[in-house]
């Protein structure tokens, strides 16, 4: 396999595929006319507002940028970690309510937590026993989740203050850059990278991500949102129904790296094929603590904007669509919760009260041939897109 990213300059604009359950819809959803259905609002105004979210130890400012469709759908993120702090959308009943575990204030952020909201990188996921060789040099990294490299490593992105650019408004989205330079030897890595993230919501209540990244020495890369999703907005998530659209996984040993192969999911409890609820199965993958942190290969290959996954909640009636350019999608359920955590709102959370869909190469792929490769080199051009699309069943 060639040991390079593959360059993919221009992602199809692809259409939400119809929702399985009967009754379900999303804003993407097209009339008679063939364009996007608006529920209301047609002619309102996209928005935006920008605020001090809070000051860093060494005395920078973070802010914190809200992005506001007509239908009520709320965006709100930071430049910290570019960490999404709140995501509003509408239940059945047209009800807002807050579908992602986060916090109120940095100073929360800051006294640690499970990785809510956040770009993970330069490496998201695992690397076995935090060392890797690229081109004959060994480069070695911090071991931060048991005898393995996680998510960057000791302060990877999620830590880094990005740099906001301008908030760019049409009247179907609205959208920011936000970019972050990891020098040469940050936590390991070799080469100086260049990321843009861009956060887009559309006025049809899709959050778009897109990632883009060059580097001027051979690196290795793989970025991802971690946000976790409770889409009743409280509880647990045992209960919401999820569709993957993947027949294989990527076996892994003990501590969760790849071994190489890839298994079917038939027969198994990651089979996702048709929409199942979390919990039918979850507390038999053999994980201790129980439940899902799983990288399931997906059907469609990283060749284009693609279907990962379908999520129902039936009590709220609210549904969400992952749609993603990359190969993989991890699926955590946050196995172990933190005693007495507590939410925005004041919402308590408690193990299983969230659910990530993290679209993402395979972890540990540079050690895997047969993975789709994670290096990228100077001239070449890493990027990718993942959507998040809102409606309601």
């Amino acid at each position: 396999m060639n040991d390079s990213i593959s360059r993919r300059d221009a992602l199809p604009m692809i259409g939400a595929l119809p929702l399985l359950a009967a009754g379900c819809h999303s804003s993407t959803d097209s009339g008679r006319s063939g364009k996007p259905h608006r529920h209301h609002g047609a002619h309102a105004p996209m928005t935006s507002e920008r605020s001090v979210f809070g000051t860093l130890p060494d005395g920078r400012e973070a802010h914190r940028f809200t992005f506001r469709n007509p239908n009520g759908t709320t965006l709100k993120f930071t430049n910290y970690g570019l960490l999404v702090t709140e995501l509003h959308t509408k239940d059945r009943h047209g009800k807002l309510g807050n579908v992602v575990l986060g916090f109120e204030t940095l100073g929360r952020y800051l006294e640690g937590h499970p990785f809510f909201g956040c770009i993970a990188g330069r490496f998201a996921n695992r690397i076995a026993k935090g060392r890797f060789t690229l081109d004959g040099k060994e480069y070695v990294l911090a071991v931060n989740n048991g005898p393995n490299h996680l998510h960057g490593g000791l302060a990877g992105f999620d830590k880094k203050l990005w740099k906001a650019g301008e908030v760019r408004t049409t009247e179907d989205a609205i959208s920011m850059d936000l970019s972050y330079t990891s020098p040469a030897g940050e936590e390991g890595y070799p080469g100086t990278l260049t990321v843009t993230v861009t956060y887009t919501l559309t006025r049809d209540d899709v959050w778009r991500i897109d990632y883009r990244a060059t580097t001027d020495a051979p690196t290795i890369l793989n970025l991802t949102n971690h946000s976790y999703f409770n889409l009743a907005g409280r509880g647990d998530v045992l209960s919401h129904e999820l569709e993957i659209a993947a027949d294989q996984f990527t076996e892994v040993d003990d501590t969760l790296i790849p071994t190489g192969k890839l298994l079917p999911v038939r027969g198994t409890p990651l089979d996702f094929t048709r929409p199942t609820a979390i919990g039918a199965r979850g507390m038999k993958t053999g994980l201790t603590p129980p439940g899902y942190d799983h990288n399931f290969v997906l059907r469609h290959g990283g060749k284009a904007l693609g279907l990962a996954a379908r999520v129902f909640e039936r009590g709220q009636g609210r549904t969400m669509e992952c749609h993603t350019s990359q190969p993989g999608v991890q699926l955590w359920t946050f196995n172990r919760a933190p005693e007495g955590l507590v939410c925005t709102g004041g919402v308590p959370v408690s193990t299983h009260g969230g659910f990530c869909l993290e679209t993402q190469n395979f972890p540990d792929a540079i050690h895997h041939s047969g993975f789709p490769s994670c290096v990228l080199r100077p001239g070449q051009v890493f990027s990718s897109r993942t959507e998040y699309r809102f409606g309601t069943c």
